[in-house]
């Protein structure tokens, strides 16, 4: 992944010099296995520990001659190590290496990603709570249709993203699988006790049944995971970019003191981060695609998911990193600007009222469809017309003034009175939570 979209943490993470700490690690677990079993002398064991040296421009000089880096690690172990270097890799295939190593790689990949969204989570709580009685229009097929609150949108992100958290959560737990198995997975060469004994020393359980490879079924699982996360991630995302459309301008994603918005035009102040993350998500996507394709392989192993999974794997790991730290700092320095808010709601002479009169209507007496036309005649009048009131409409309506008194019909038009269940939503999903003063009067 370029830098531009890379942190510290994920880059050290998929190092070479990470990668190959691993793998000296996990060949250091099959080797004490096997001395466990009295296969290895405790001495050549020691030896290798001590003397064990990784150097990477000897590994990359050794891959350029022999074109496979597993060979060119073992070699240029050896060379560190010495006579006792011979006891490496006894029984073991590349795979066995590879795989188990990627475990610990993706592990410690998921470990920060479970950090990152559990901050992301906590500021959508944050912000949900500040804004729980911040009465918005909502929006249907992006047209205005009833009430609800800035709050409410985000608890709905909240509750997304921690569902996300869970199945992530348990992704993780099935990629630390361990497989010391050989060959074509039937131990045949090494003891299926040194496969349990380096698992466990590792942190890993041994994988139920092998081939040559861990199925990819497992890494599919973890892939498919982050794009949903990343797609959760693009649907904030998203819904920040429309309402931070000039017309509509009810949020804005931060705009800093010396950030420019556009090389020609001084005013703009674009939605560029947010932009950025739909895009990204893309990426991650199409990423888990990749993965699923890798699961059919032919008979015990081939490496067509090899070369696509040194792409995939540390990609979408860094993408997701970045996109839930940047969303994180978007939602915790977002502008709210609840004046917007109340002026889109009562567009037209609040059109989104219509409901509320149309239910009143009918409790009065009157039939549904008949009260239906009324009301949907008076708020296309206003919608379209410029300067058009829905509410003076229905109050200046003979008809309706049959059924309703004008106390009767302002009271209709009372925001509070449509978002009078967001307690228990809030309390449904957080629990019992302090409830802030209402932003609209």
């Amino acid at each position: 992944m370029i830098e531009r979209y890379t942190r510290p943490e994920l880059a050290k993470i998929w190092s070479e010099e990470n990668k190959y700490k691993i793998w000296l690690q996990v060949e250091i677990a099959a080797l004490e296995g096997m001395q466990e079993i009295g296969k290895v002398p405790k001495e050549a064991v020691q030896k290798i520990k001590e003397k064990a040296r990784i150097d990477l421009k000897r590994i990359e000089e050794l891959d350029r001659e022999v074109h496979h880096d597993v060979i060119a690690f073992l070699t240029s172990l050896s060379e560190s190590i010495g006579p006792e270097g011979r006891y490496l890799h006894m029984g073991m295939t590349s795979s066995d290496l590879i795989d188990t190593s990627l475990a610990i790689l993706l592990e410690q990949a998921g470990s920060v990603i479970l950090k990152d969204i559990e901050g992301l989570i906590l500021a959508l709580k944050m912000k949900a709570l500040e804004h729980k009685n911040t009465i918005c229009i909502g929006r249907t097929h992006g047209v205005h249709a009833e009430p609800t609150t800035f709050g409410l949108k985000l608890l709905g992100f909240y509750d997304e993203l921690h569902r996300a958290k869970e199945r992530f959560n348990t992704a993780v737990s099935e990629i630390k699988t361990a497989m010391f198995s050989g060959a074509v997975g039937t131990y045949s060469n090494i003891d299926p006790r040194v496969e349990q004994i380096a698992a466990g020393k590792l942190g890993l359980t041994p994988t139920p049944v092998s081939t040559q490879v861990i199925s990819r079924d497992r890494h599919a699982h973890y892939l498919c995971e982050l794009a949903i996360m990343a797609t959760i991630v693009e649907k904030i995302a998203t819904e920040i970019r429309h309402l931070q459309r000039t017309e509509v301008l009810e949020v804005e994603e931060p705009f800093y003191s010396k950030q420019k918005g556009s090389s020609a035009m001084p005013h703009k102040r674009n939605p560029w981060r947010c932009e950025n993350l739909c895009g990204l998500a893309r990426l991650v996507r199409s990423y888990s695609l990749s993965s699923m394709e890798n699961i059919p392989l032919w008979h015990e192993r081939d490496i067509s998911h090899s070369s696509v999974e040194r792409i995939i794997l540390p990609d979408s790991t860094t993408l997701v990193d970045f996109m839930l730290v940047r969303m994180n700092e978007i939602i915790s320095g977002l502008n709210v600007y609840p004046e917007n808010m109340r002026e889109n709601l009562f567009k037209f002479g609040g059109v989104a009222f219509s409901q509320t009169i149309l239910i009143k209507l009918v409790e009065a007496g009157l039939e549904r469809e008949a009260a239906y036309k009324i009301v949907q005649e008076n708020a296309h009048e206003a919608w379209n017309r410029k300067n058009g009131n829905f509410k003076q409409n229905i109050i200046s309506n003979k008809e309706v003034l049959k059924y309703l008194k004008k106390e009767e019909i302002e009271d209709c038009f009372v925001p509070e009175k449509l978002v009078k269940n967001i307690d228990l939503i809030f309390n449904r999903v957080l629990g019992k939570v302090k409830e802030p003063v209402c932003s609209v009067r």
